[in-house]
């Protein structure tokens, strides 16, 4: 199964930098990941299920989108947008 590796505050939530989450694409592994852990859902995934825009996904290094497909070796890497001022 695909591996999800979280920054904080998402690992925070989680209560784990690492996770290993089953599905076929990013949006499936997204929605599981969400659906596992409440506490995360709403901050990775908007109301329609797509990846919030202040959110980047890279899979293997790569950036990735929803429907990028992941196999079972694959690493996702979830980064929240840093802002400040």
């Amino acid at each position: 199964m695909p591996e999800v590796r979280l920054r904080a505050p998402l690992s925070e939530l989680c209560q784990s930098g690492t996770l290993v989450i089953a599905g076929a694409t990013v949006g499936e592994v997204l929605r599981k990941l969400e659906r596992e852990h409440a506490a995360v859902a709403g901050w990775i995934l908007d109301e329609q299920g797509r990846i919030r825009e202040h959110v980047n996904v890279f899979v293997n290094g790569e950036r990735g989108g929803a429907a990028t497909p992941v196999g079972e070796l694959d690493r996702l890497h979830v980064l929240p947008a840093i802002t400040g001022g």
